[in-house]
């Protein structure tokens, strides 16, 4: 037995004695902003309740509303479409423009130039694109300078859906070039010359060093727009309803605005249990997806 404490490293000793002092307030912070309302919101998700009165049990009562709910289907079926076509989009044209600006003498400037669009609220991007986009807007007008007299109608709701992917991957691609950038940029410069003497080729180039090498950082950038994917709200409210989301055609729909009018709706009762039921819904869905794609993404660590 004292032979077990004298060979006990005294640094080691010390870091555990300071293991709950310096995690524990954080750990606190964490249970009482996250785990708590998540847990809050599962227990709602049973009830019936409009904020109100009282509550009254309804079980899985509200899952099976979401089960037969059109509405809802659309929602989810609008955010899976976010999700992946936004995200292919959105990484396919982040990774041409890391590689074209490579090289570039500017590209500091560049990065910044392209992440500040980040720091600018949504909103202002989607009042640009509907104001572009306008039936009298700059887009229409130059069309009719080629001789297409029959304008395509834009923000017709047939078309607002792939309007509000184009404004988010308009808004995101800054945002995902600089990460990437700044991953592309430690990068040893000779792999890039040994391939070249070996032949290689751009796009060989690009499989077999760039991508294998940036990897991590890529799977990471795929986990941030997953989750981001199932919070878009504010474009949706913008390009469907204006400045009364209620007037968002369901076409639109993502599962924050249907959470958001089943609570908050103005036309009827609030329905927070029914909300509550939604954004479960919505938290194991991006769980599960963010699970998956965490594995189909994973690699071996290639070290350089």
């Amino acid at each position: 037995m004292v032979a077990l404490r004298i060979g006990v490293d005294p640094l080691e000793r010390q870091q555990r004695r300071l293991f709950w002092p310096f995690v524990g307030p954080a750990l606190a912070f964490y249970v009482t902003l996250f785990l708590a309302p998540i847990a809050y919101a599962a227990y709602t998700s049973l009830y019936k309740w409009d904020g109100m009165g009282a509550m009254q049990w309804k079980g899985l009562g509200n899952y099976e509303i979401l089960l037969n709910d059109p509405s809802f289907h659309t929602s989810v079926l609008n955010t899976l479409k976010i999700m992946v076509i936004g995200g292919v989009a959105t990484f396919v044209i982040s990774f041409a423009l890391t590689m074209a600006l490579r090289e570039m003498r500017g590209r500091m400037f560049a990065r910044s130039v392209m992440f500040f669009p980040n720091l600018v609220n949504a909103l202002v991007f989607g009042i640009a694109a509907g104001f572009i986009f306008a039936p009298d807007g700059p887009v229409n007008q130059l069309l009719r300078l080629f001789g297409v007299d029959a304008a395509p109608k834009w923000l017709s709701v047939d078309n607002l859906p792939a309007m509000i992917i184009g404004t988010l991957v308009w808004t995101s691609t800054g945002y995902y070039t600089t990460i990437i950038m700044a991953a592309v940029d430690q990068i040893p410069r000779y792999l890039y010359e040994a391939a070249e003497l070996e032949g290689a080729n751009a796009w060989q180039r690009f499989r077999n060093v760039t991508l294998p090498l940036s990897w991590d950082v890529v799977t990471v950038c795929a986990v941030l727009w997953t989750v981001s994917s199932v919070k878009v709200f504010e474009i949706v409210m913008l390009f469907g309803g204006g400045s009364t989301v209620s007037n968002a055609p369901v076409q639109t729909w993502t599962t924050a605005m249907y959470v958001y009018l089943s609570a908050f709706s103005p036309s009827s009762v609030p329905k927070f249990g029914l909300a509550a039921a939604a954004a479960m819904v919505s938290l194991v869905m991006v769980g599960l997806l963010v699970v998956l794609l965490r594995r189909i993404m994973r690699r071996e660590r290639v070290m350089m």
